[in-house]
């Protein structure tokens, strides 16, 4: 098959990421949706395969860009998330209190922000579904830098996306936190108004799983388990900064990615130092994601050209 160095890349952190999946869920003793996830894992598959038959016998670059990274990204995200799910339980506790003490010097408070916008239920609602709009966000990115054949933006885009995903898994195995939705209580007016996405409900399935751990994986169950650093306000970043060069579109991912910043906060149930780790977090993968494509071009100075594994 054919794959750039960048692709090439991507799937070496798979790979390590799915070996080390399937070491601990042996260690562990965890039991897995075998069917689910190989389901889940063929999706991603099939978009590769179909990337690889575009290159090799179509020569369509275009619609072998997109779909091959776009196989590579949906399969990281789900190697990625039982990875993350395999570090539970938490040992040691939480960082959360000491994130809320950094809200309060900022003059933020979660309770109070929720409150304020449940007076205001059109606007929950539209943070909502601005909220859920991150993941579909992104494959819009990969298939118009795909189809546009953006080939270096969007292998930066791809790796900035895996580097930031592993700094974030990293820095949460060593000093976890689940947001504040997982500590505080939300008065049932406010929720009447406003269901949240990372509800009480949540919360207290974040607070089990950090206590007693995890015996089954399902992708039909999985959840968002890390707060900070925030993993939705580099998506936001990967989406704004990569389709900046985009003019007729830019406005509209600029306008949904400010309003990503409440809807984190008040749907994503995060601290606000969590967009600020977020941004850090975005900021160095973009450096080493650089450091990456620059290496790839000396090792490799023919990479306009597919490159055979």
């Amino acid at each position: 098959m054919r794959f750039l160095p960048a692709e090439r890349f991507a799937i070496t952190i798979i790979l390590a990421l799915a070996t080390l999946d399937a070491g601990l869920l042996a260690f562990k003793n965890v039991e897995i949706d075998v069917l689910g996830y190989i389901s889940a894992l063929m999706t991603g598959g099939s978009a590769v395969a179909i990337g690889q038959f575009y290159r090799r016998f179509r020569h369509n670059e275009g619609i072998a860009l997109a779909t091959t990274a776009a196989g590579l990204f949906i399969t990281f995200t789900i190697v990625g998330s039982v990875f993350n799910y395999l570090l539970l339980p938490i040992a040691g506790g939480r960082i959360d209190p000491v994130l809320m003490q950094a809200d309060a010097a900022l003059g933020f408070n979660w309770v109070r922000f929720v409150t304020f916008v449940s007076d205001h239920p059109w606007f929950g609602t539209l943070t909502r579904y601005v909220y859920l709009s991150s993941m579909p966000q992104l494959i819009i990115v990969i298939l118009v830098l795909g189809f546009a054949r953006q080939k270096e933006a969007l292998h930066r885009f791809l790796l900035t996306g895996l580097i930031a995903a592993l700094i974030t898994i990293g820095f949460w195995g060593l000093m976890p936190s689940s947001g504040p939705a997982a500590f505080e209580v939300l008065p049932d007016a406010v929720l009447a108004n406003m269901p949240t996405v990372v509800g009480p409900a949540y919360g207290n399935e974040l607070n089990r799983l950090a206590s007693e751990g995890v015996t089954y994986i399902t992708p039909q169950e999985v959840l968002g388990l890390i707060a900070f650093p925030s993993f939705h306000t580099v998506m936001a970043c990967l989406s704004v900064w990569f389709m900046a060069r985009f003019k007729y579109v830019l406005p509209l991912f600029i306008t949904l990615n400010l309003l990503m910043i409440p809807a984190i906060l008040i749907h994503g149930g995060h601290h606000l130092v969590d967009l600020i780790g977020g941004l850090a977090t975005f900021a160095i993968a973009m450096a080493l994601s650089g450091m990456a494509v620059r290496q790839a071009h000396r090792r490799y100075p023919e990479t306009a050209k597919p490159q055979i594994v």
